[in-house]
């Protein structure tokens, strides 16, 4: 195999896993796979975490070896390696002697701003930082409430956390369970980490535990494994604060009933629990709903998008940051302003075109202007976040548009009126919204997901063949998305 062929069946054998596990099951354990290289008998790919690794070998490896095997007969086996650890390897002999004379200066490297509300890219914790967190997540230090930007998108939600950090242990808040909802690079996880932080600086006996969901469904499979789950299940339960992060991620039904349990006997015993997610929890279809019930009896809190004014605030205190980190660096206020004005998604978007134009400044040597700032910013300025879809949503235009009820659309019949719109339905349900083909399969009369894998296939055919038809479901897109 070539290295070009190589990677073009890499990306069918992406593709295959998006469709048959679903995009929300791709994006958390596949998304951060890279192909590294074949080799006969053998692909290897690799992961930036150990814990990835772990995973992905634990439960998707049959998976991974059969699709790379249907694509390649040759395909034996599949090596699973750590990113860092493979490509930080000095060489093991120099063959040409050191030059003696002077190096050239080196380029100045950028240092970049912390990204203070945004989730943190972690290296992995130290024994102590594993301790302190009672072998739950790593928490970032510079996630502060002293660094988190309040404003009125998220001024609400800060007092909330602010209050939990500082209850006493066992005195029950009006905030139990806690639940934070928001889109990406809104200060959910910066939140969650604050009070982890906080809650241990007011009193150090107190048992604090930050745990994303992928992790904690990591522990609860290995404690199986090691048949070791009697003791997982009450370690976790002798918590006096547990802040659970990322809760759309949570998959498997045996592992939703324990954290269900878990989530039970924390609130009953007085203990606090928080827990942040990319969406209300009556919209985590693929949760329990048992444990959506549990959360929506606490309170819940939405972290909106930023304004003008909470704008401002961030990029003012990662410029000060900057500033300390890089001397000499110089973005003019009119720039800043202008960052502001245009880039309006979200936080991390925001220090993430500040983290651009120093890097702008450092590698060009040149002063950043509001002509450079515009060219380099380009992709991020008016970039907001695509309004959230719902299936509801999608049957419902559906159903209009062709004059057949919802429940037509759900029930068995197979008549030509029905089973076309009910397939395009499906199509749109699975390009418009990031639910996975089973789920989808849930939301259509429990039908399953090879029913609706076949729909999107066939639409896709019909559509190349039918440009009448290609217009109609275009022109329902736009309908859905206004």
């Amino acid at each position: 195999m070539s290295g070009r062929a190589d990677a073009v069946l890499w990306e069918r054998v992406k593709t295959r896993l998006r469709t048959e596990l679903g995009e929300d099951v791709f994006s958390s354990w596949f998304a951060r796979v890279e192909f590294e290289g074949a080799d006969g008998a053998s692909v290897n790919l690799s992961v930036p975490t150990r814990f990835l690794k772990s995973w992905i070998q634990s439960h998707y490896f049959d998976k991974l070896l059969g699709l790379w095997t249907a694509e390649v007969d040759s395909v034996r086996r599949v090596e699973l390696v750590v990113r860092g650890a493979v490509r930080a390897r000095a060489p093991a002999k120099v063959d040409k002697p050191v030059a003696t004379t002077a190096a050239a200066p080196a380029a100045p490297t950028p240092t970049f701003i912390p990204a203070a509300s945004a989730a943190p890219v972690l290296a992995p914790a130290s024994p102590a930082r594993a301790e302190a967190d009672g072998a739950g997540s790593p928490v970032d230090p510079r996630f502060t409430f002293e660094t988190f930007c309040e404003g009125g998108a998220n001024r609400v939600a800060y007092a909330a956390a602010r209050a939990v950090a500082e209850t006493p242990a066992g005195r029950p808040t009006p905030y139990n369970p806690l639940y934070l909802h928001a889109g990406v690079g809104r200060g959910k996880t910066h939140l969650l980490h604050a009070i982890a932080q906080a809650a241990r600086r007011a009193d150090p006996s107190r048992k604090v535990v930050y745990l994303t969901a992928e992790h904690f469904m990591f522990r609860f499979v290995a404690a199986l494994k090691n048949q070791s789950a009697i003791a997982f299940k009450e370690n976790l339960r002798e918590i006096d604060l547990l802040l659970i992060d990322d809760l759309q991620f949570l998959q498997g039904k045996s592992v939703q009933q324990e954290f269900c349990h878990m989530l039970n006997a924390l609130i009953d015993g007085a203990r606090q629990v928080v827990v942040a997610a990319d969406r209300p929890a009556a919209e985590l279809e693929t949760l329990d709903e048992r444990v959506r019930s549990r959360l929506r009896g606490g309170v819940a809190f939405e972290i909106g998008s930023p304004d003008l004014d909470l704008r401002r605030d961030i990029l003012k205190s990662r410029y000060v940051i900057a500033q300390s980190q890089n001397p000499g660096v110089d973005v003019p206020e009119t720039v800043i302003e202008y960052v502001a004005q245009s880039v309006v998604s979200n936080g991390r978007d925001l220090e993430g075109a500040l983290n651009r134009l120093v890097a702008q400044w450092q590698f060009t040597n040149q002063p950043v202007t509001m002509s450079s700032a515009e060219i380099t910013l380009r992709d991020l300025v008016g970039a907001s976040e695509p309004r959230r879809v719902k299936i509801e949503d999608i049957q419902k235009i559906v159903s209009r548009h062709y004059n057949v009820s919802k429940a037509d659309l759900l029930s068995s019949r197979r008549t030509r009126t029905i089973v076309r719109p009910r397939q395009i339905a499906m199509y749109l349900s699975k390009t418009l919204t990031p639910r996975s083909l089973p789920e989808i399969g849930r939301r259509f009369g429990g039908r399953d997901h090879t029913t609706v894998l076949h729909a999107v296939r066939k639409v896709e055919e019909m559509m190349q063949g039918d440009q009448h038809l290609a217009e109609e479901i275009e022109l329902l897109k736009r309908m859905i998305d206004e």
